[in-house]
């Protein structure tokens, strides 16, 4: 545990030590006006349909400064772009639309960090775009220490960040019985509680099995399995963080926010298209505001564990919104030409999920 802990104060400081670097080192002009903070809106957001909006999408994203290949549909070869072309519409209010200066300005001086698997480096990689469309010719700081990357824009000393964490708890390397989910600990949360605003995000490993699976038992507290039902698991786990905002973060500081189940489309009869095996041929939305095959099971388990909360957290609540969008994932339209049903284009209907995370600091 001794060299468990160091490897950990290690990493805290190298992070810290990332993320703060003077602004010195890459200087730049920061002009623009200051734009006025959307209202606050007593709608829900998360309720309303997809309308189609000849203004989106909201950035070039050939323009973008960086996209990962699994991400940059266009570049690999997408041939619709009518999916680009679509606006998130509550019910009952106007989402306001992105404003990267104000968000920059608001935020100067401050971390802003994704904490989860590849869906919130998704998300992240469409804000980072979003306010470089805003800012085109600031100058961006670019650095990384794995398991994270920060993205800092100059003159604002804004850093944009996002920290790999597939489980949220800790998985130990290293051990006799190999790789060990620890259900019960969450040491990272020393670098997490740092931060301005913190944006988390989990489920997508945690009903892998196999050569996919990225531990070889589960632990809690002294007991060592095996394996165990997996949902829960990720209650226990998702518990263990509650606890961890409850009792670790100062929630005047530092705004916490967690993201729902991001949802896939490798089903058509979950949108009433039986003989659909794949998301490859959509092009569009699904009309109107609800989802044939409803929420999906870790939603419940996630909203469940919320509710025990006893410190502010807000919930960014992506699912059936995401659910929609059929139409908004990769598919083959990849570096790998593999089918992907799970991420989501950049540019395309994640940026939602980032207006919808700029109306909710803002």
């Amino acid at each position: 545990m001794g060299a468990e802990m160091r490897i950990i104060s290690w990493i805290r400081v190298a992070i810290l030590g990332v993320i703060c670097l003077s602004p010195w080192l890459c200087l730049a002009n920061a002009e623009g006006q200051v734009h006025q903070n959307p209202k606050k809106l007593s709608c829900n957001r998360y309720e309303g349909s997809w309308v189609r909006d000849e203004s989106y999408p909201l950035y070039d994203s050939s323009k973008c400064p960086r996209i990962d290949k699994e991400f940059d549909c266009l570049k690999y070869g997408r041939p619709d772009h009518e999916y680009l072309k679509y606006r998130w519409q509550p019910r009952s209010c106007d989402l306001p639309r992105f404003d990267g200066k104000s968000f920059l300005t608001k935020f100067k001086g401050k971390k802003i960090m994704f904490i989860g698997d590849s869906v919130s480096r998704n998300q992240w990689q469409s804000l980072i775009c979003m306010i470089h469309s805003s800012v085109p010719n600031l100058r961006i700081l670019e650095q990384g220490v794995e398991p994270i990357t920060n993205y800092t824009f100059q003159g604002y000393d804004v850093s944009v960040i996002v920290f790999h964490s597939t489980h949220l708890v800790d998985i130990v390397n290293g051990t006799k019985n190999g790789r060990i989910l620890k259900l019960d600990s969450i040491q990272n949360g020393e670098i997490w509680k740092e931060m301005d605003v913190l944006v988390f995000n989990t489920w997508l490993w945690w009903y892998r099995t196999g050569p996919k699976q990225p531990w070889d038992y589960i632990q809690i507290g002294n007991k060592i399995i095996k394996d165990m039902d997996r949902m829960e698991a990720f209650k226990i786990a998702l518990t263990t963080w509650a606890k961890w905002v409850d009792t670790k973060v100062d929630t005047q500081k530092t705004k916490v926010l967690f993201q729902g189940i991001s949802p896939q489309h490798y089903h058509g009869a979950d949108w009433n298209e039986p003989q659909v095996t794949n998301c490859a041929k959509e092009t569009v939305p699904i009309n109107g505001s609800t989802y044939s095959a409803g929420l999906p099971r870790p939603s419940y388990v996630l909203q469940d564990v919320l509710k025990t909360l006893t410190k502010p957290v807000k919930f960014l609540d992506i699912t059936t919104l995401s659910q929609l969008r059929k139409d908004g994932h990769p598919s083959s339209h990849n570096a790998f030409r593999a089918m992907d049903c799970t991420h989501w284009c950049v540019a395309g209907s994640i940026d939602t999920w980032n207006e919808l995370l700029y109306t909710e600091l803002m």
